[in-house]
């Protein structure tokens, strides 16, 4: 049966693509992993591999023409197959089934839109409500499933809390819009999906909701895994394979693959190979002019040489072993808000060193009055939030048509947890006194280790500060926690000799690292802030006045 080929989004923000060149023509032969055209993006010109087998029927997109993504892009089939039926359905907007790629070029399910349209259509009984999993923060895209704190027959009522559903940023309850009964869970304990995926279903106590939770589908669902056949080869091209993989190591296995020192292997073959730590090298490819495809990872079997007797009792004996652990929502988005932020704001280090004797005396004489207790940190945050008032442009954010300069100073304070890192937000840093952001920041440690914080509470900062100083790190840097454009890492205060006036005498000291965003904070502009954080550091006295 002929496939309809769509236009494949090949990058987060693709929209539209344009065929900058076609390497097959109507009437080749198509195998899989074999490439199709050259696709040029809102990013790059990325090779698109085909997933399916046969002729090629149809080109629906000429070279250098653009079109949107699911237009589509091509029909394979068994050679000589009858495909008016699909060109006329898709000119006439027909509902013919088509097979649409992610981003990786693999079929994949069909839209969001389409899934939902199929979900209404299902037969819901009367008064029966589906609960999907709910968008908990602006960039959640899925969520786990932390506690649930109703069962299956419970009562419900509006307001109840349904479930604990961990995001990308905290751990949130989620109540309950509707009273009845609940009559099915989607999603157990531990258990993570997509946003809008199928969570629990709420009704009259009875109602058999079985086809219901059956029929509902949406993006969070997983598909079925089905059993894939084994793509179909030529005895010709099977016997030559085995040839090639029976030769011994120094031989020309793998020049099939190669040229002048140059691997030829598809993107997605290259991805599964970096994922399962497969060296291409060692691969013989079967795609076309001994390419290397998807199906020869997924075959590939690693031979191992055997060593010799006199070898052999030198190796050390052992057996590897590791532990496999889950990515959180958390640690999912700190990869990938991190990754964004090193690879699209161009940072650069500003190092510096300050005297800390005037602070240890200020810390010593503020914690002496009664009911009174500040950290070196909440000094700091205080001296930034000063400085910053001086210093807008490190105070500001990026954007592509401008820059915003901010009036008002909050500071985001990074705290490690054992899912890995928070950033809560002392707002008005400036306004308050050093009383008050060292409870505020105490405060945000004990709700970060809970998993209490809210979405407010780690959102609209315009600096950052990182202290490892606690764990007796030296110095450090950090990568910038965007929009900001600045993050300020702060090490330990250490105890050395010092010159004063000509002689060596004992001091303590204090490195600290500036990361800066060189769209929005130059050199020189950087070098004045940390100039006006030093006043305040080694005599924080004036952060009285």
């Amino acid at each position: 049966m002929a496939e309809v080929i769509n236009m494949p989004r090949l990058s987060d923000t693709m929209e539209e693509g344009t065929v900058a060149t076609w390497l097959k023509k109507v009437g080749d032969k198509i195998e899989e992993g074999d490439i199709l055209a050259e696709i040029e993006t809102d990013k790059a010109t990325m090779e698109f591999e085909s997933f399916n087998e046969g002729t090629l029927l149809h080109i629906g997109i000429e070279e250098g023409e653009t079109a949107k993504v699911d237009t589509l892009l091509a029909i394979i089939g068994e050679e000589g197959e009858d495909i008016s039926d699909l060109l006329n359905g898709s000119a006439s907007g027909g509902e013919e089934e088509t097979v649409d790629q992610n981003d990786n070029g693999e079929p994949q399910e069909a839209s969001v839109d389409d899934k939902l349209d199929n979900s209404k259509s299902a037969d819901i009984p009367e008064g029966v409500i589906v609960v999907t999993m709910p968008r908990l923060s602006d960039t959640m895209e899925e969520g786990t499933v932390a506690t649930w704190l109703k069962s299956v027959g419970e009562e419900v009522e509006e307001g109840d809390i349904l479930a604990e559903i961990e995001t990308d940023k905290a751990t949130m309850e989620f109540e309950s819009f509707q009273s009845g009964t609940l009559l099915h869970i989607g999603l157990q304990e531990g258990e993570s999906a997509k946003v809008d995926a199928l969570l629990a279903i709420i009704g009259p106590a009875g109602t058999d909701v079985s086809g219901v939770a059956k029929n509902f589908k949406v993006s969070g669902d997983k598909p079925k895994e089905e059993s894939k056949p084994e793509p179909k080869k030529e005895a010709p091209k099977a016997e030559a394979k085995k040839q090639v993989m029976s030769s011994s190591p120094s031989s020309n296995s793998v020049s099939s693959s190669t040229s002048n020192g140059r691997l030829f292997a598809s993107p997605l073959a290259k991805k599964m190979a970096e994922e399962k730590g497969i060296n291409l090298s060692q691969v013989n490819g079967s795609g076309e002019n001994g390419r290397i495809v998807k199906r020869d990872i997924e075959n590939f079997t690693p031979s191992a040489a055997q060593p010799s007797a006199q070898v052999a009792k030198f190796i050390p004996s052992g057996q590897e072993d590791f532990d496999e652990v889950p990515n959180s929502n958390m640690r999912k988005a700190i990869a990938k808000n991190l990754a964004k932020s090193k690879f699209s704001a161009p940072h650069y280090y500003l190092n510096v060193e300050f005297d800390m004797e005037n602070a240890i005396s200020f810390r010593a004489q503020y914690n002496s009055m009664p009911d009174t207790k500040i950290s070196y940190n909440d000094m700091i945050v205080k001296a930034c939030a000063l400085a910053l008032r001086q210093h807008p442009q490190v105070n500001s954010q990026w954007f592509d048509d401008r820059m915003q300069l901010n009036n008002h100073v909050h500071i985001g304070v990074a705290v490690a947890v054992p899912d890995g890192l928070v950033v809560p937000v002392v707002k008005f840093a400036n306004e308050q006194s050093l009383t008050q952001i060292g409870a505020a920041v105490k405060e945000f440690a004990g709700k970060a280790r809970n998993k209490k914080l809210t979405l407010d509470e780690m959102e609209g900062s315009t600096f950052t500060i990182s202290n490892l100083g606690m764990f007796g790190i030296e110095s450090f840097t950090s990568i910038i926690n965007q929009p900001n454009s600045a993050i300020l890492s702060v090490g330990t205060i250490v105890s050395k000799p010092v010159v004063k006036n000509g002689q060596v005498v004992p001091g303590n000291t204090m490195k600290l690292t500036m990361a800066c965003d060189h769209r929005t904070v130059d050199g020189a502009t950087g070098a004045q802030f940390l100039q006006t954080l030093k006043g305040y550091i080694e005599n924080p006295v004036t952060m009285l006045v």
